[in-house]
């Protein structure tokens, strides 16, 4: 019997943060309903490859080391791709150094955002504009279908629902939304946790400072919050102590820090079965997003606006109710607050966050 030969295989490159990745599998989702015959190879960061282990969208898993022969392996890379004969090459990135992998990669399709440097080179380019409150999953999916993604935006804005899969029935355009696969394994180191009774989870750090809400406003929920729920304080090695320290603070003999003792696939597992999830403008705000879990999503010194906003489909966006002319101060935020006065983070109510346990 003859065999349909395998389209040839689709290279995302997303080598930004942990958040961009999560996003990014947006993409996955479209890509495996749409063209499910067509293999799909993920780029990423060293450090980040583990959030995609095991993803039944992906065929293979492509390590940029940014920290060790950074340009060296980028030339690597570039040979890996080309050797690879990808029909489509993808950066979802507006940096010189992915534009150069998607301008030389030799696929016939080289898609990109037109801000890129290299974008001349492409054969797609798509605007890219910050700040519309158009989301950032939705500008990564005008890449691949210009229409679609306006019509995922807009049933995002009608419905935050869960993850829609195209119904045949319909004349809607399904909603692709992020997602992630905890495995097995990821659910078994969780289970101890979540098998002990209600619980609240709380991921307090942020790699910048005017991202993350401060320590003794963490301690005023975690009092205010009841006192038969659990609360496990998550985060990855970096923010240990940070979380230790919080723990101790509250005095509250079930706050309980496990950062640094799960990974990330497995976080998302046990953020999934929480009452709610308290996070700030960060990754662990995606992970919510990726398995549906309930999220309550602190905006200190950015803004929802700028498009990374929650999409789990019982999500609260917090924020000062204070009018603050330096609000938004940066796209990412700043490691304090240029005038000082933190204003944005302490003007938030601890009523504010309360709402969300209680409605």
């Amino acid at each position: 019997m003859l065999t349909t030969p395998a389209p040839p295989a689709t290279l995302l490159i997303q080598t930004a943060f942990i958040g961009d990745v999560i996003l990014m599998t947006a993409l996955l989702e479209y890509l495996h309903q749409t063209e499910p015959a067509t293999p799909v190879d993920v780029l990423v960061r060293r450090g980040n490859e583990g959030l995609l282990a095991g993803h039944p969208h992906v065929r293979s898993i492509l390590i940029w080391d940014k920290k060790y022969r950074k340009y060296a392996a980028l030339w690597d890379l570039l040979g890996q791709i080309r050797a690879a004969k990808y029909g489509r090459v993808v950066t979802l990135q507006r940096f010189a150094s992915t534009g150069f992998l998607t301008a030389f990669s030799k696929a016939k399709e080289r898609i990109g955002f037109a801000k890129n440097p290299l974008s001349r080179f492409f054969t797609r380019r798509v605007p890219h504009q910050i700040g519309n409150g158009v989301h950032e999953v939705t500008r990564n999916l005008r890449l691949l279908n210009e229409e679609l993604g306006m019509r995922n935006e807009q049933l995002r804005t009608d419905n935050n629902s869960s993850f829609l899969i195209p119904d045949s029935s319909s004349n809607k355009a399904p909603l692709y939304l992020p997602r992630l696969y905890p495995s097995a394994a990821d659910e078994a180191a969780v289970a101890p946790y979540a098998e002990s009774g209600p619980y609240i989870c709380i991921a307090p750090t942020s790699v910048w400072f005017t991202k993350q809400y401060p320590e003794a406003k963490w301690l005023e929920l975690l009092a205010a919050l009841p006192q038969h729920v659990a609360v496990y304080l998550l985060g990855g090695p970096p923010d240990v102590a940070a979380c230790e320290r919080l723990a101790a603070a509250s005095g509250r003999t079930n706050v309980v820090s496990i950062a640094g003792k799960i990974g990330l696939l497995a976080s998302a597992a046990l953020m999934r079965g929480a009452i709610m999830n308290y996070v700030n403008d960060s990754a662990p705000m995606h992970l919510c997003s990726a398995v549906g879990a309930p999220v309550t999503a602190i905006f200190c010194s950015t803004v929802p606006a700028f498009g990374f906003g929650p999409l789990a489909p019982v999500s609260f966006v917090v924020e000062t109710r204070e009018p603050l002319a330096c609000k938004p101060c940066g796209l990412h935020g700043h490691g304090a607050c240029p005038l000082g006065h933190f204003r944005c983070a302490y003007g938030i109510e601890l009523g504010q966050l309360l709402e969300s346990v209680s409605s």
